[in-house]
């Protein structure tokens, strides 16, 4: 559970559950390693396991052996909660994983694993997560005894502080968010690194050096810049009205906190133009995707189902208040905040400048830039277009695979499966890893068109005032992410494996 999709590191390691796969999971899992037949198989295990044994690594995997009196090595099968316990100590912590497992690992496991080791750190971590993440209670008794651990490594993820102390499980919840909607960060060596600058601090030595006026003066010009370049990412012109409108936003961005639902639908009626403002999230399904002939579409990027919007922005809403009374690194809240609401996709037009203006809306308010001092955001995104292209399309590689949908003949998608929690528990890793290839000029967001197809006209949705019947604006086009220089010719395929593949 390295990565999002390393159920090979799960399922491979022979947890034997009951009834069938989910049938997600099971289409990652080599048939020849995963014993279907619920035959026992050799499993991974902790290392040091004191239960009689030894500890072998076969091609980079370790398997318990039980040595018999002639010497033989016989694999013996681990418990459910022996194979999760292996897993939080080697592999990490994946709740989106995590989630789903608990679905189908038999609780009469887990319950005997909590009960033979009640005040082990990895079974009341388990233990935890298991009713974090299910909403579910075992039924077992409270702790009264034992020191309080941290859900998370404080040294390996990035956590908040003072933590949430669960007296049930003895166990400090240090996590961003809550089971609505939760984000994991790995604490990188470039994440440690850009902690122990202290950026802030040297951003206000720099800030004191000039005088106010001429920061003013500066602070205007940014103002335009930064405006400029946020429209310049989707290829829009902006007019002086359009332009005014946001760069009115960006000078309210440190007194006023617009991480709240009724406050960002405000602001996506703010910088939108007239046709495109909603009264609350979207009701229609957007996706990302690219034509690639005559009724052919190829899918990118599948956006959560309308009906599971409401619960995963109030989700994101409160992980952001937590991140912010929690002293995470301010830097880390905006980007978790940032590119959650952006993967969300909650409106039908603005999304991309919204996602950036919360940058710089979080930043200010949590102290990282001085007053009178703006970061040029957009601007450095705009200059490293493909870096930033690749960041939104790292995390579609990794879950297409897991989205099950159908597209009809005039573009309208519909997703068959449940996807939120792969929405919700948001992992990141820290570079590295491939990204998709570069999208081709035909690559956008929409709800529900065809590429060079006009919407079909819809009626009484929210935020409307009429009828719709117009291309989707450029705000959903990943294709702007890409300079001019570095786009293919129109009809040209990009590189292949275009469909998301595990990796």
């Amino acid at each position: 559970m390295g990565r999002l999709l390393n159920l090979e590191e799960l399922y491979l390691n022979n947890i034997r559950l009951s009834g069938p796969l989910p049938p997600e999971l099971g289409r990652l899992a080599r048939p020849e390693i995963v014993d279907l037949s619920g035959n026992d198989l050799a499993g991974r295990a902790p290392s040091g396991d004191s239960r009689g044994g030894s500890v072998r690594r076969t091609s980079g995997r370790p398997t318990v052996e039980t040595t018999c009196s002639k010497g033989s090595a016989i694999p013996r099968r681990l418990s459910a909660g022996e194979q999760l316990e292996f897993v939080l100590k080697h592999d990490g912590t994946n709740l989106a994983i995590l989630a789903r497992l608990f679905r189908v690992v038999p609780e009469d496991e887990l319950l005997a694993y909590v009960r033979f080791r009640p005040t082990g750190k990895y079974a009341r971590r388990l233990w935890f997560l298991y009713e974090f993440l299910t909403d579910r209670r075992l039924p077992l008794d409270d702790l009264k005894q034992g020191n309080y651990v941290d859900m998370l490594e404080p040294d390996a993820y990035c956590t908040i502080g003072p933590a949430r102390r669960s007296r049930r499980h003895r166990v400090d919840d240090n996590l961003l968010g809550d089971r609505r909607f939760c984000p994991t960060i790995r604490r990188t060596d470039v994440l440690r690194g850009f902690e122990t600058a202290d950026l802030p601090s040297r951003w206000r030595r720099i800030a004191a050096r000039y005088a106010p006026e001429l920061l003013r003066r500066a602070l205007g010009y940014l103002y335009a810049r930064e405006t400029k370049s946020s429209l310049a990412i989707e290829h829009v012109t902006p007019t002086s009205t359009r332009a005014e409108r946001f760069a009115a936003l960006l000078r309210l961005a440190h007194r006023e906190d617009f991480c709240d639902r009724p406050r960002l639908v405000e602001l996506q009626n703010r910088i939108v133009d007239a046709r495109f403002r909603d009264a609350d999230c979207r009701r229609t399904q957007n996706y990302v995707g690219e034509t690639v002939g005559w009724r052919s579409e190829r899918v990118h990027f599948v956006a959560p189902r309308p009906e599971d919007l409401g619960d995963l922005m109030e989700g994101l809403v409160a992980a952001h208040r937590r991140m912010a009374s929690g002293n995470a690194p301010a830097v880390i809240h905006a980007a978790a905040v940032a590119w959650g609401f952006v993967f969300l996709h909650p409106f039908e037009d603005g999304n991309g400048r919204i996602h950036r203006f919360l940058i710089h809306n979080i930043l200010a308010r949590r102290g990282f830039t001085p007053a009178g001092v703006m970061a040029p955001v957009s601007a450095t995104m705009l200059k490293h277009a493909a870096d930033y292209d690749a960041s939104l399309e790292a995390f579609a590689r990794r879950l297409m695979p897991l989205v099950e949908y159908t597209l009809d003949d005039d573009g309208r998608l519909t997703v068959h499966n449940d996807t939120a929690l792969w929405y919700r528990y948001i992992r990141h890793d820290g570079p590295g890893g491939s990204a998709l290839p570069l999208p081709g000029p035909d690559h956008r967001y929409r709800a529900g068109r065809r590429a060079g197809v006009p919407d079909p006209v819809r009626r009484g949705q929210a935020g409307d005032s009429g009828d719709r019947g117009h291309a989707r604006p450029p705000d959903r086009s990943l294709h702007s992410l890409v300079p001019p220089e570095r786009r293919p010719s129109p009809g040209t395929e990009t590189r292949e494996a275009l469909r998301p593949s595990v990796g």
